[in-house]
């Protein structure tokens, strides 16, 4: 893999190095893009906040940020591209 190739790579962020502001905002910000198949019953933001934080704390989804397009995304651990599964 040639550097060039790497410095654009994703690159993982733990959750817990951001801000509770910021975390927040990433996960609504995924939210509102990705939406969420409920069904007939409409569910509360702040209850769709923490299912997606509570999978982040258990490595079930995690934050990459693109540095291509200046863009962050949550992903679930079993779409992660290679090489980005579970950092010590």
């Amino acid at each position: 893999m040639s550097k060039n190739h790497a410095a654009r790579s994703p690159v993982r962020i733990l959750h817990s190095e951001l801000s509770a502001d910021a975390l927040r905002g990433v996960i609504e910000s995924f939210v509102l893009r990705e939406g969420t198949e409920y069904g007939e019953r409409d569910v509360a933001m702040d209850l769709k906040v923490g299912q997606v934080l509570r999978q982040l704390e258990h490595r079930e989804a995690h934050i990459l940020f693109d540095p291509e397009s200046d863009s962050v995304q949550i992903m679930l651990t079993r779409d992660l591209p290679a090489g980005h599964t579970h950092p010590t």
